[in-house]
């Protein structure tokens, strides 16, 4: 075996790994800054249909989320089925869609609705995307919300058929639980998704900041924002699993988790960041507590 060849493998693999990240972040930075910049503007338009080629649909409601449709074949059952998801962050989006691809998908939607050619070449047409319809959604809004009520109608929780017998039942609520358990996490993530890209400028000054670093877990919020974890599952005989991406991370973790001791962080490393006398009634009760228990010993001598 070459293990001279699999190091040089190695190291170019890893460092495929670290550009990629950094495309993806610097990617959605850039999306979300186009998206606050043209906030107004696709709010009065009422959304915008972005993509709408079967089996691909990507469109924007009004409060910048994202509603993305795929098709895939069922294998279980030999049919196609569609499946539809809100993605609420640009971090979402650019691992799904080339991000060159979703501001051409902006740029063509714009210029279709506004009656535009393909590729305008004067400013006064550019004028048009945004000063024609003012006032107005444009006329591929209607399929926009078309597409929305259908995305709503499939969210909806369908009602199991009564069961025959208890381990029916038992079946039915099993598949139940895991179905909302898999909707859970998938909103854990889009949470922890979100703060990263609203953290990223600020943990960019600070550098990498450790959360938890203890025998079998350990979690640090990067340099740009992004989590990082790694822990040993029980049974692992001391394998090391690392967490990558917000799903990762809501395996393990809880969001609500993750902050608090993100907070408690960073109070540990810059005190003054915590409220004043923080801490404070806590060695006040302590002390209170020691004054009684030496007054109760004094008091059981006399």
């Amino acid at each position: 075996m070459d293990l001279g060849r699999n190091d040089v493998l190695g190291e170019l693999a890893a460092d495929a790994a670290l550009e990629r990240k950094d495309f993806l972040v610097q990617s959605a930075r850039q999306l979300h800054r186009f998206l606050e910049a043209n906030a107004d503007r696709i709010a009065e338009l009422g959304g915008m249909t972005l993509i709408d080629e079967d089996p691909d649909f990507l469109s924007i409601a009004p409060d910048l989320t994202f509603r993305s449709r795929s098709r895939f074949l069922d294998e279980s059952t030999g049919q196609w089925t569609s499946d539809t998801e809100v993605i609420e962050s640009p971090s979402e989006l650019v691992e799904l869609y080339n991000p060159a691809d979703i501001f051409a998908a902006f740029a063509d939607a714009a210029r279709a609705a506004a009656g535009l050619e393909d590729e305008p070449t004067g400013a006064a047409e550019l004028g048009e995307i945004t000063g024609t319809h003012a006032g107005g959604a444009l006329e591929g809004a209607g399929v926009y919300a078309e597409a929305a009520d259908d995305w709503a109608a499939g969210q909806s929780t369908p009602v199991p058929l009564a069961a025959d017998d208890e381990e029916g039942a038992a079946r039915q609520l099993y598949d139940l639980a895991l179905d909302f358990q898999d909707r859970s996490q998938r909103s854990e993530g889009r949470l922890l998704a979100q703060f990263q890209i609203a953290s990223a400028n600020l943990s960019e000054r600070l550098g990498d900041l450790v959360i938890v670093d203890d025998d079998d877990e350990r979690l640090v919020l990067e340099a740009g924002g992004t989590f990082r974890g790694e822990v040993q599952p029980e049974g692992a005989d001391g394998e090391w699993t690392t967490l990558a991406s917000p799903e990762d991370l809501v395996e393990y973790y809880d969001p609500t988790d993750v902050f608090g001791d993100l907070a408690d962080a960073l109070a540990e490393a810059f005190p003054s960041v915590a409220p004043e006398g923080e801490g404070d009634d806590d060695d006040d009760s302590e002390g209170e507590a020691e004054g009684d228990a030496e007054k109760a010993a004094e008091d059981d001598d006399r």
